[in-house]
């Protein structure tokens, strides 16, 4: 199967490009910056798998480029994870529609618009703060999936949503929760947060990265489905900081209480599991929160 990936330079593209060569069956191509037609050196964990990748050159703002790279890729199946705002939730308007609304337009138009490829699969990712308009990032993502949701009941598009909840794991950014609070704690300082009332569905790369593998598997599901990926268990942000600060037996402490609750914030999110599990055979969650934390707590040390 010829896969498309975009944002294959991400936190969760990086795992995933890694997940589906090591698994041997996708001849897999990344939708990237033109600046990496030049040179530029891919993220250090897939550099590795360059010769072993097809790099096609787009900016999904611009549906002329996309519709090219699309012609030279030439899939069977797209997983769209590219959009801006994930770590930076309150971006301008602007940025948010032309990125994250128009680009996933673009992209979508681009692929099954006058029947150009035969594509089983167009899995394009989600955030659970759709569910409550949180902020700029989520809006935008919940405004493209509504036109996919009409692209997909009026034409049957074989477009799907992946519901992605709280995923961490290495290489993800430092302006995350986990990752900050937890190279706070491994360098022994306290961390000053919210009182992190709010429970989140944590679910570590690995188990997420296997979701969308066992996606491409599975055929016959009506468009507009939506996996729910998260571990169907959720935990407070505050026992999820303690934690970290448990497992790396750092001499820091959390500081709950010393900043304000971000706006928008909802009580709980969490995966309706079952659902998903019935549509997904193969797949199911495997790694604890607490033996995650201790991966990575891991990953940090050995670097």
């Amino acid at each position: 199967m010829r896969v498309l990936i975009t944002g294959g330079t991400g936190f969760v593209g990086q795992h995933l490009v890694k997940h589906l060569l090591n698994d041997g069956r996708y001849d897999l191509s990344l939708l990237v910056r033109e600046a990496y037609s030049s040179g530029e050196p891919l993220p250090a964990t897939i550099q590795p798998y360059r010769t072993d990748l097809h790099l096609v050159y787009a900016d999904l703002r611009s549906f002329q480029l996309t519709s090219r790279a699309l012609q030279e890729a030439r899939p069977d199946a797209v997983i769209h994870l590219a959009a801006r705002g994930a770590t930076d939730p309150f971006l301008p308007l602007e940025t948010a529609l032309r990125h994250n609304l128009y680009g996933t337009l673009n992209l979508v138009r681009a692929c099954f618009e006058k029947g150009r490829f035969p594509i089983t699969h167009f899995l394009t990712a989600r955030t659970p703060g759709e569910l409550s308009h949180m902020n700029t990032y989520a809006t935008s993502k919940l405004a493209a999936w509504d036109f996919c949701t009409m692209y997909a009941q009026n034409y049957g598009w074989p477009i799907m949503g992946a519901m992605i909840y709280q995923c961490y794991g290495p290489c993800q950014s430092s302006k995350t929760l986990v990752t900050s609070a937890m190279l706070k704690a491994l360098a022994g300082d306290d961390f000053p947060m919210t009182a992190g009332t709010q429970q989140k569905d944590w679910i570590y790369v690995s188990d997420l990265v296997a979701a969308f593998g066992a996606m491409l598997e599975v055929d016959g599901l009506p468009p507009k489905t939506v996996f729910h990926l998260g571990s169907g268990q959720p935990r407070s942000v505050v026992d999820v900081v303690r934690l970290i600060y448990e497992v790396t037996e750092s001499t820091g402490r959390p500081l709950v209480g010393a900043l304000p609750t971000r706006p928008g914030e909802t009580a709980v999110q969490q995966a309706p599991l079952s659902e998903t599990l019935s549509r997904l055979p193969n797949w199911a969650p495997h790694v604890t929160l607490e033996n995650g934390l201790k991966q990575l707590t891991q990953f940090y040390k050995s670097l």
